[in-house]
């Protein structure tokens, strides 16, 4: 089900595409490290409502050079799913396209996107297959200031004595 060709246009859509130069470019903080939060279905084919797709994660990051990388995992039933891409995105107003190769060659993926300043906060809708059908990325950006807490060091167990 959820790897049938009409709902894995949206699990392979997040590529991006090179931003045009004519183009005015988001805040400086729209490019960064997100990390996926949520994934939903809309399959326009069924009475069925969305699918919110459980066991979501990975990372999806975007560079000012209009470059991207894509690490998206999805746990299900039957075990892990990864789709990893990477490519080029471009941007004009609230449309997103990403350009990528794969072992089945080059392919597109179009949409929109809305990016929220304040939380940082990036939803990306791309368009899917047949007309109407779509997937929805909800992402966070990664926070740049926040640093891992150092662990602990453990303590070395004694040495016993020898007798």
């Amino acid at each position: 089900m959820l790897l049938r060709r009409s709902s894995t246009f949206a699990l392979l859509t997040c590529l991006p595409f090179a931003v045009p130069a004519q183009t005015p470019s988001p805040l400086p903080s729209f490019y960064n490290t997100y990390h996926y939060t949520a994934y939903t279905v809309y399959d326009n084919t069924s009475s069925e409502p969305p699918t919110e797709v459980r066991g979501v994660g990975g990372s999806l990051i975007l560079r000012p050079d209009g470059t991207y990388e894509k690490h998206l995992s999805i746990v299900s039933p039957s075990g892990p799913h990864y789709f990893n891409q990477s490519g080029r995105f471009t941007l004009i107003g609230d449309s997103i396209r990403f350009a990528f190769t794969d072992l089945k060659g080059a392919d597109v993926q179009r949409g929109t996107f809305r990016f929220e300043p304040a939380t940082k906060r990036l939803t990306i809708n791309i368009i899917g297959y047949p007309s109407g059908n779509k997937g929805v990325y909800e992402l966070v950006a990664a926070d740049a200031k926040a640093t891992p807490v150092p662990k602990a060091p453990r303590p070395k167990p004694a040495k016993k004595a020898r007798t």
